[in-house]
């Protein structure tokens, strides 16, 4: 009996926490709902004020990325000073990043609880995710037309550039859905930085373009070693004749020269199949023979150029100031330089006449809010930041180059481009500049959509994966092929299966991360049927002693 009885006391008052505990839940369950019905309702769709009221006082945000150059850091504060002695009444607080994909994760978080950004540096391909909230980013194309706060707007209280002066083929990269919803930054592509010295020593010379088989073939023959195991070239244990840094760039553009299938305006897949198939065994024979490698495989292409350990560098422009042997942002130790020439290329072609290279770079967004003057403000600082002196001056720290004509052709631009000083005009900073000024035309970007940026890193991944499975001796074959093929569709969610030989796939949403509050709602009904099933079986046990 005296058992009974403590079993009845402990369960009854199980029985009442568990009670507890269950209606604390369910409201926070109801709580949790109602917040998320709330949030899913979006922003109103933005409406350009007929006037800019500076009476009140406005605090906007500004997410920026920055690669630890101090110099760039420099540029950004300066125009905010500078902005803020025009607009008085706007005070932008800056956060900076080191990683576009960090800022990418951060926005999608706080789209969910309207905690964004005012004003953000991003890719086209990061905002066709971010418009999954409604209204979340302000398209822009009624305010680059506004007479008095458009792009070279009779309001504004600096010399902005007008439509006209922005450069086409950079502004049309910034089309997301048939709308404007970003302007470009900066504009940047990618450069094949060479060891001229060394190919002159293996007997070839750098031709004015560089096509694929000839980097191969050059590749290929500094792969010699001597006896002792140390490389011909250059007596040390160590030789990459090629690495690439951006493995996604890679296949985009072998593919976007071949005339292959990459995907759709639409967003239909068009990746996986035997055209890209030829393209990885190509890669496979060269990493096999050690003539290839990638930045996630080996480290910095600029490590390994200067210190004569590489023969082909392909990077960005944008970090020209970390290429070649008198590079003023080399971070490997003296002792490790090697003296050497250094050539700047396009990147390889299949068809020399007919050029194709990726245009990249940052873009800036601006996200809707609640008071459409500090939307109007944030439009008003991001316009600033296309100015001359802005863009003049965040070009000239690294191989960028402004996106409007007036800040090209303005003299302080060309003087900097046939300036002599060895690090503000670093020759081989200035030559990789050069090439994109003079390639503009040549320049592609890839369709965007919510998913591209998904298809994008595959598109890396393809090349990746491959590289690491001939390194670890495994064999590259059909079967190889097909496995590879699904595991990357499957592992960036882009396509409901795979079939045999061609492999198309169709696009599925890529809504980024959970948002916190999905997070906390599932925790929490996982949590509630938990106790109402603990209580169910606390029921049914306290009937059956009873009983």
């Amino acid at each position: 009996m005296m058992k009974l009885g403590r079993e009845r006391f402990w369960g009854d008052r199980i029985a009442r926490i568990g009670n507890r505990i269950c209606k604390c839940l369910l409201f926070c369950v109801l709580a949790c709902l109602l917040t998320g019905c709330h949030g899913s309702k979006g922003m109103q769709s933005f409406e350009v004020p007929e006037e800019f009221d500076e009476s009140k006082q406005y605090e906007i945000t500004f997410w920026a990325k920055n690669d630890t150059n101090v110099a760039q850091v420099a540029v950004y504060k300066k125009a905010i000073e500078d902005f803020q002695q025009l607009y008085p009444n706007i005070t932008v607080n800056m956060r900076l990043y080191t990683d576009y994909g960090r800022i990418y994760n951060d926005v999608i978080t706080n789209i969910a609880t309207n905690t964004t950004p005012n004003v953000c540096i991003t890719y086209p391909d990061h905002i066709a995710t971010y418009l999954t909230g409604q209204n979340s980013v302000v398209a822009l194309d009624e305010l680059f037309s506004n007479e008095k706060y458009g792009l070279g707007g009779s309001a504004l209280k600096y010399e902005g550039p007008t439509r006209e002066e922005m450069i086409s083929e950079f502004l049309d990269g910034c089309i997301v859905e048939g709308k404007y919803y970003a302007i470009p930054y900066m504009r940047s592509t990618e450069a094949c930085y060479i060891n001229k010295t060394y190919v002159e020593a293996l007997g070839y010379e750098v031709p004015d373009v560089l096509t694929w088989d000839y980097i191969w073939e050059v590749a290929e023959a500094a792969t010699k070693m001597n006896d002792d195991e140390t490389y011909v070239l250059n007596g040390q244990n160590v030789m990459i004749p090629f690495i690439y840094k951006s493995t996604d760039n890679m296949m985009i553009q072998m593919i976007r020269q071949k005339g292959y299938e990459y995907s759709k305006e639409n967003g239909e897949i068009l990746l996986f199949n035997d055209n890209t198939k030829e393209l990885l065994y190509t890669v496979a024979d060269h990493v096999k023979t050690g003539a290839f490698s990638t930045f996630k495989i080996s480290s910095y292409p600029a490590n390994f150029l200067n210190a004569g350990q590489c023969v082909f560098a392909i990077d960005s422009t944008a970090g020209a100031s970390w290429m070649g042997m008198g590079a003023p942002l080399s971070d490997i130790p003296e002792e490790k330089k090697v003296e050497f020439e250094t050539a700047v290329r396009m990147v390889p072609q299949f068809d020399p006449e007919n050029p194709q290279m990726i245009s990249q770079g940052p873009s800036i967004c601006i996200f809707n809010k609640a008071d459409a003057d500090e939307v109007l403000a944030s439009w008003i600082f991001t316009q600033y930041l296309l100015t001359n002196e802005v863009q003049n001056g965040y070009a000239m720290t690294e191989g960028y180059v402004p996106v409007t004509v007036k800040a090209q052709n303005s003299e302080e631009y060309q003087s900097y481009l046939n300036g002599t000083d060895a690090v503000l005009h670093y020759d081989v900073k200035i030559a990789a500049t050069k090439l994109l000024l003079e390639h503009t035309k040549d320049t592609f970007v890839t369709p965007v959509f919510n998913g591209s940026a998904s298809l994008r890193d595959a598109s890396g991944q393809l090349i990746e994966n491959v590289a690491k499975s001939v390194r670890r001796k495994k064999t590259i074959d059909e079967a190889f092929m097909k496995e590879l093929f699904e595991d990357v569709a499957s592992l960036h969610r882009l396509n409901t299966g795979v079939a045999e030989g061609d492999v198309v796939g169709e696009q599925k949403k890529d809504l980024g991360p959970l948002p916190t509050e999905a997070k906390i709602l599932l925790g929490t009904l996982g949590v509630t049927w938990l106790g109402i099933l603990l209580y169910f079986v606390y029921e049914k046990k306290k009937k059956i002693v009873v009983n």
